[in-house]
């Protein structure tokens, strides 16, 4: 009998990196899992195969598969599987994200936390116990597939509130029951992630944590958006645009274990913020830098296809991130994406990075959030710190704030 290797192994080896992309379906965007179409899926994951990736990450819509707090669609369940499978027999390994939640500036919640029903899917002892038998059916269900090795509780979960009252202790109770769940469910070689969008590290008053990233579940999972402020420092190519993700990474080892491993599991090239005639640049400093980072096992890109101009009422944004276009046509972007990706295998050693202290302990102090934010003091001193002669970049290490020496009163 073969042994399975723990989540506690893998972490410790060497570092291999993992590539993948965020997989956007091509026909009739996530929508299509309502009526799944084996064939039109198979050639989405052709595409991403094309490219040399060695993972996706699926979103499987949570009130199509859970309508009612005591009922789980096995037919749902099942095409889930089907996606996992098709990926398998491409040889792509699959994340799965269990709690959408949100999605490209839509909000997907059942009825059952709605209307009559208003609560709070974060501190209502109703909901939270439909949710847990959601993600234990899900795990519990898939985790047998071999080429699933990650769950995810959800995508970016945060996004949820305000419209789901919640607190800094009340959101860590929450992660902390369903990973829970889902870790007694899952393998023990399958990674238990937990996935925030970047104000748990930059918001001061938000009620989700830098501890929560950096301490639940196997890994911090870190998503790079550079139309958070970022992009307006130094424009498209500069080095503080194109060193967040490396930043963001690095602020995660800062707050927690300094050897816990980082997933930097979405990055992606926005317009206006980048615009076309930047991307293939911006993706390869992008990959290069995050790449550098000791901690990085991974690098998911956002995402496999464009979404088809008929569906209305995205962000302008939102429509034009695929590597590919509903067409299947490769853009300049996803070569650019295969020629970074297999620089970043080759590339096994990097320089000695120099260190810089964090301000305050953002973690003890959320309220100092807004301190390492970008454009912050602290933030524009690490990117003047990584800049080299040849125009390099090497992310500087971030450490705990240094402690404070006491000296005599004065009076």
């Amino acid at each position: 009998m073969t042994s399975v290797e723990s989540v506690e192994d893998r972490v410790a080896a060497p570092r291999k990196l993992r590539f993948g992309v965020n997989y956007v379906p091509s026909e009739g965007w996530f929508h299509s899992w309502l009526d799944l179409d084996r064939d039109a899926v198979a050639r989405d994951l052709d595409d991403i195969a094309s490219l040399g990736m060695d993972h996706v990450r699926i979103f499987p819509i949570w009130p199509w598969i859970q309508p009612s707090r005591s009922h789980v669609r096995a037919r749902a369940v099942a095409d889930v599987r089907t996606v996992i499978q098709l990926s398998a027999e491409r040889g792509l390994d699959v994340c799965v994200d269990l709690l959408q939640g949100h999605l490209s500036s839509f909000d997907f919640l059942p009825s059952w936390v709605l209307t009559w029903h208003q609560r709070s899917i974060f501190t209502d002892v109703d909901a939270r116990d439909g949710l847990r038998s959601y993600v234990e059916e899900l795990a519990g269900s898939l985790s047998p597939e071999p080429n699933v090795f990650a769950f995810t509780l959800g995508n970016e979960v945060n996004n949820l509130w305000p419209a789901n009252a919640t607190t800094l202790d009340a959101s860590r109770d929450w992660a902390q029951e369903l990973l829970a769940a889902i870790r007694e469910n899952a393998r023990g070689d399958q990674l238990v992630v937990h996935s925030l969008f970047d104000d748990a590290f930059y918001a001061p008053d938000h009620p989700f944590s830098a501890e929560d990233v950096t301490t639940l579940g196997d890994v911090s999972s870190v998503h790079s958006w550079v139309f958070n402020g970022t992009s307006r420092i130094d424009g498209p190519l500069g080095p503080a645009t194109t060193s967040h993700a490396a930043y963001l990474a690095r602020l995660a080892g800062a707050c927690g274990a300094a050897d816990r491993p980082v997933w930097l599991q979405e990055v992606g090239a926005p317009l206006p913020d980048v615009p076309i005639d930047a991307a293939t640049e911006f993706v390869r400093r992008t990959v290069e830098t995050a790449s550098a980072v000791s901690t990085l096992t991974g690098i998911t890109w956002w995402c496999s296809h464009d979404i088809d101009r008929r569906l209305v009422d995205f962000p302008e944004r939102e429509y034009d991130l695929g590597l590919f276009t509903v067409e299947h046509v490769a853009k300049p972007l996803a070569h650019a994406l295969r020629d970074a990706v297999e620089s970043a295998r080759a590339q096994s050693n990097h320089e000695e990075p120099q260190s810089i202290s964090l301000p305050a302990d953002i973690v003890a102090d959320p309220l100092a959030r807004s301190l390492v934010a970008p454009g912050s003091d602290f933030h524009r001193a690490w990117v003047r710190l990584g800049e080299q002669p040849d125009d390099s970049f090497t992310p500087p290490l971030i450490t705990p704030p240094a402690p404070r020496l006491s000296g005599p009163e004065t009076h």
